[in-house]
């Protein structure tokens, strides 16, 4: 009877521990934050991990499609209308993109690599060849009159070359072509005068096949929030195109790679070269893709916001006093002067000025929204989507009768949609290593609710031993009559 007693408390006493050690450990948060450290020392960019291997080449397909906005009044532009666009795409390319010259660098903390690209034409998922035609702002003549608007001689001698040639503020070309280029007449006149020109143009002449610079990432090896987060890019830790030091510091990663424990107050930064700038992305909501828990982070409208609004983007208004409206962002100073100016696709979040310059404008947030979705534990990417808008700024210059009476407009010549999605392969591994997280990270509930469970059976034990003894005193009247 002793023996039952005592195996009834020990019972008793194990439900206790464990309901105490559950909850200490729940309110401690010992088991989450060991993973967290487990993964920490895990992600680094070094031979044989699986974050290396990744980092050097991405598993999942990338692709880039290019969606242009063809002219359909060229005519009354000319006479001062507003111009009406068409949107034609997509003409999807298949990106690849490995790190290639890699380098490790002082001790393991840095590495140093060049990222190629090579583009290769999706005929199946595109809206038609890449011989379709396209007709668009002829963005040399553009650049070369504005060079020259300021210099009376130069620009008659070049005007009347333009007439007698028949050279106009609109062009009609190829998707391939515009793309990855084709020989200038305009020019290659101008190549007479100044030989070290380029007589080829293509708004991504010189992209296909090639690499955007050398990079030097740091390896997490020494902090984690440093995975793969960019030191130097051609040699240089800083910018030289913008007017404040904040505007041409280079932040965060490529984009292509995110340091893992990542929590929705942080602001993640990434370096983007075809933008000649750094930008950040806040956490918006959660979401799923492919069963695998992420976090969406995008771009505040604060980013691409005019001064008045973010004085930060001072720096961005190129000379000083030449500050664009909210949305946009003047790249000529990183693009041989031509006047470029990047937004979002169909001028999302920009001044509605710019949405109501030109006839066929329909921003909307699914569509046009730069967004990356991450695995909050890994840093993994689970699904992202890079949407950039190229316009032309055009207007009237007095010297070249080829502008006509056009009126000033930001004109929308492509937009491009780089998208990633997580292979299969991938996807399984990730939603393995969830799964183990989910084990460890529950072990303290396990211990609570082995707790209770046992001091159910406690519970019943005490009540079914004290029962006999009550029965045996009730009937001992009827057994001394």
């Amino acid at each position: 009877m002793l023996l039952k007693s005592c195996c009834i408390y020990s019972v008793g006493v194990v439900s206790v521990l464990l309901l105490i050690s559950g909850i200490s450990l729940v309110l401690s948060n010992v088991f989450p934050r060991l993973l967290q450290l487990v993964v920490e020392k895990e992600v680094v960019l070094k031979n044989g991990t699986e974050a290396f291997e990744a980092w050097e080449n991405p598993p999942a397909p990338i692709y880039m499609q290019f969606y242009f906005f063809n002219l359909t009044n060229p005519l009354e532009v000319l006479d001062g209308d507003k111009p009406a666009v068409v949107e034609i795409g997509p003409y999807t390319y298949r990106e690849y993109r490995p790190m290639e010259q890699v380098d490790f660098q002082e001790n393991g903390t840095k590495v140093a690599a060049v990222n190629m690209k090579t583009y290769i034409f999706q005929r199946n998922m595109s809206r038609g060849p890449e011989s379709e035609l396209i007709r668009t702002v002829n963005i040399p003549a553009v650049t070369v009159m504005e060079k020259f608007k300021d210099h009376s001689f130069m620009a008659n001698i070049i005007s009347s070359y333009m007439s007698g040639t028949g050279v106009g503020l609109f062009t009609t070309h190829t998707v391939g072509e515009l793309l990855w280029g084709y020989e200038d007449g305009l020019l290659t006149t101008l190549k007479t005068l100044q030989p070290d020109l380029d007589d080829v143009f293509g708004l991504f002449y010189k992209s296909n096949a090639s690499n955007d610079g050398e990079y030097v990432f740091f390896t997490g090896q020494q902090n984690y929030k440093d995975f793969a987060r960019v030191d130097t890019w051609n040699g240089e830790s800083t910018l030289s195109w913008w007017t404040s030091d904040e505007c041409n510091m280079i932040n965060g990663t490529n984009g292509a790679s995110f340091h893992p424990v990542i929590t929705k107050n942080e602001t993640l930064y990434m370096f983007a070269s075809d933008l000649c700038r750094s930008l950040y992305t806040l956490y918006e909501k959660d979401v799923t893709v492919k069963g695998i828990p992420g976090y969406r982070f995008s771009p505040p409208s604060e980013v691409f916001a005019n001064k008045t609004v973010n004085p930060a983007n001072a720096g961005f208004c190129v000379p000083a006093d030449n500050c664009l409206g909210s949305g946009v962002l003047n790249v000529s100073p990183c693009k041989q002067g031509a006047p470029i100016i990047m937004s979002s696709p169909h001028f999302y979040q920009a001044d509605e000025t710019y949405i109501q310059g030109v006839f066929g404008m329909r921003p909307q947030k699914e569509e046009h929204q730069t967004a990356i979705d991450i695995n909050p534990l890994t840093g993994i990417i689970l699904q992202a989507a890079k949407r950039l808008q190229v316009n032309v700024f055009v207007e009237k210059i007095p010297t070249f009768s080829q502008t006509g009476n056009v009126g000033t407009v930001t004109f929308p010549v492509v937009y491009l949609n780089e998208s990633i999605v997580i292979d299969d392969a991938s996807a399984l591994k990730l939603q393995k290593i969830l799964v183990e997280q989910n084990v460890v990270v529950n072990i303290p509930f396990m211990f609570i609710g082995l707790g209770i469970i046992l001091g159910g059976v406690f519970m019943f034990l005490m009540c079914r031993q004290k029962v006999p003894v009550s029965t045996v005193a009730e009937r001992q009247p009827l057994l001394s009559s």
